[in-house]
C-alpha cells in the first residue's frame, strides 16, 4: 500500500522565482525515481509556505530518494532557497 509524505517549508524572501526554476529542471527525476508515484507542489505567496505532496510506493523508496538527493547535491540547493530545514510527515493510507 502506498503512502503520503509531506514537506513543508517556508522560501527565503526574494528565492521563490530561483526555486521555481530548480523546481523544473528537477522535478522530471524526482517523478522518474523508482517507486514514486506523485508529487504536487503548493505555495501561499503571503507566508511564502511550500508544500510538496508526494505519493510513494513505501517510506523505503522515499528514504532512498532522499539518500541519492543528499549524495548528489540536490538537497543541499533545494535547501537553499528555504528558511531552515522542512517538516517532514509520513501517512499511511487508510482503507475503510
Amino acid at each position: 500500500m502506498s503512502i503520503w509524505v509531506t514537506l513543508e517549508m517556508t522560501v527565503k524572501e526574494g528565492a521563490f522565482d530561483k526555486l521555481s526554476e530548480f523546481l523544473k529542471a528537477n522535478l522530471p527525476n524526482v517523478r522518474g525515481f523508482d517507486g514514486a508515484l506523485q508529487v504536487t507542489l503548493y505555495y501561499d505567496q503571503a507566508s511564502r509556505s511550500f508544500l510538496l505532496q508526494e505519493e510513494w510506493s513505501s517510506q523505503q523508496h522515499h528514504q532512498a530518494y532522499l539518500k541519492f538527493i543528499e549524495e548528489k547535491g540536490v538537497m543541499g540547493t533545494l535547501l537553499s532557497f528555504m528558511e531552515g530545514a522542512p517538516k517532514v510527515t509520513y501517512y499511511n493510507r487508510l482503507v475503510m
